[in-house]
C-alpha cells in the first residue's frame, strides 16, 4: 500500500470470547512525542493472539476489549517520527515485540525483566498491535532488524524466536547439553531446535511421528514419537536412555497437560524445566518436592525476552544458523488462521 494513503486496514477482535475477526478501514494514526509510525510489512500469528481474542488466559487482570487490534510479532519500516525522536530514523527496518513499551527504570526492568514491568504495554492487549498496516510504537522500544535477514522470517522471531532463545540462555545451556524440546515440530519448537544447536547443545525432539523428518532436518539429534508409547513411564524411560540419565534442559513448547504432567521425569540431575506453553487447565504440573530436592531440579518460566535478548536472537538468525519456516497469508485470512 502506498505511504500516501489515508487508510489503515486493521483486523480487530470483534467479539472477545470468540475467535471472530473483522477487518476494518481506520484512519492512519499520527505519532506523538517519543513515538514513530511504522508501516508494517509482516506480522506473525501466535497462540497468545488466539488466547487474547478468546479470553483464554484466566490469569489476566481484565478481559480483552471489543475492537482490540491484536498481534505482537511485527516487522515494518519507520515512515514518520514524533517530536523528540532521533532514532530509529525514517526508513529503518524495525520489529515490534510482545512488550510494546516498558518503563526501563523499575526493579524488574533493571534485572532485564521488561516484559514483567508493571507499566509495560502489551502489543495486542489494550495496546493496538501488529494486525494492521500502520502502527504507532514507542521509538525507544523498537528492535532494529539486522541487514540480510529475511523480513518475513524475522516476524516470528519477535516472540517465538526470542522466547526459546531466552529460555536456553537463562537456563545456562552449555556445549554438549541434552536439550529436550516437547512440541518440537511446532512454531516454538522448530525454532528451539535450531537455537539449541546454534548454542552447541544436543537436541532430543518429541512430537507426533509425522514431524520426525522435519525435526531431523532442523538438526535434532534424536526423535521420539510420543504416540508410540502407551505408558508414560515407557516414554520417560526412552528419554532417560537416550540422554544417559535425563535431559539437562526441558523446553515445554507444547501446552499439553500430559506433557507437563510427565516433564520432570525427563530431566537428569540438576535439570532445568522451562515452562513456555500455557495449558488450558491449571494443575498439570504437580512436582514432587522430594524428587526435586533429591535431583536438585529447577523450574522456571519465560513469557518473552528483553531488548538485548531480542538483538542476540536476531543476530544468530542473520548469521544463517536459524531459519524460520513460515507461510505468507493475507490479512483477510486472519480469522481462518
Amino acid at each position: 500500500m502506498s505511504q500516501t494513503t489515508t487508510i489503515n486496514r486493521a483486523a480487530i477482535y470483534a467479539d472477545p470470547g470468540t475467535p471472530k475477526i473483522e477487518v476494518l478501514e481506520l484512519p492512519i494514526p499520527e505519532p506523538g512525542p517519543g513515538e514513530v509510525l511504522v508501516r508494517l510489512l509482516y506480522s506473525g500469528v501466535c497462540h497468545t493472539d488466539y488466547a487474547f481474542c478468546t479470553n483464554g488466559f484466566p490469569h489476566l487482570p481484565v478481559p480483552t476489549q471489543k475492537g482490540q487490534i491484536g498481534g505482537h510479532e511485527g516487522i515494518g519500516e519507520v515512515i514518520a517520527q514524533g517530536t523528540g525522536v532521533k532514532t530509529p530514523q525514517v526508513g529503518s527496518k524495525v520489529g515490534i515485540k510482545f512488550a510494546a513499551d516498558a518503563c526501563l527504570a523499575c526493579s524488574n526492568c533493571l534485572e532485564g525483566g521488561e516484559t514483567s514491568c508493571a507499566e509495560a504495554k502489551i502489543s495486542g492487549y489494550y495496546t493496538p498491535g501488529t494486525f494492521q498496516q500502520y502502527c504507532i510504537s514507542t521509538a525507544r522500544y523498537l528492535s532494529p532488524i539486522p541487514d540480510g535477514l529475511d523480513l518475513a522470517a524475522a516476524a516470528p522471531l519477535m516472540c517465538g524466536g526470542v522466547t526459546v532463545y531466552t529460555a536456553l540462555v537463562r537456563s545456562h545451556v552449555r556445549n554438549g547439553d541434552w536439550v529436550l524440546v516437547s512440541g518440537a515440530g511446532g512454531g516454538l519448537g522448530h525454532l528451539a531446535i535450531q537455537y539449541a544447536k546454534a548454542l552447541g547443545a544436543r537436541v532430543l525432539a518429541i512430537d507426533h511421528g509425522s514431524k520426525k523428518q522435519f525435526c531431523q532436518s532442523l538438526g535434532a539429534d534424536e526423535f521420539l514419537d510420543f504416540t508410540m508409547f502407551q505408558e508414560d513411564k515407557d516414554l520417560s524411560n526412552a528419554v532417560l536412555q537416550i540422554t544417559s540419565g535425563g535431559a539437562r534442559i526441558g523446553l515445554m513448547c507444547s501446552s499439553s497437560p500430559r506433557t507437563y504432567a510427565n516433564a520432570l521425569s525427563w530431566l537428569g540431575f540438576r535439570g532445568h524445566l522451562v515452562c513456555l506453553g500455557v495449558p488450558e487447565v491449571e494443575g498439570s504440573l504437580t512436582p514432587s518436592i522430594g524428587e526435586m530436592i533429591n535431583n536438585e531440579i529447577t523450574i522456571s518460566a519465560i513469557k518473552a525476552g528483553n531488548r538485548r535478548e531480542v538483538q542476540e536472537c536476531l543476530q544468530i538468525a542473520a548469521s544463517g544458523a536459524v531459519k524460520t519456516h513460515y507461510e505468507l497469508r493475507k490479512l483477510d485470512d486472519l480469522g481462518d488462521i
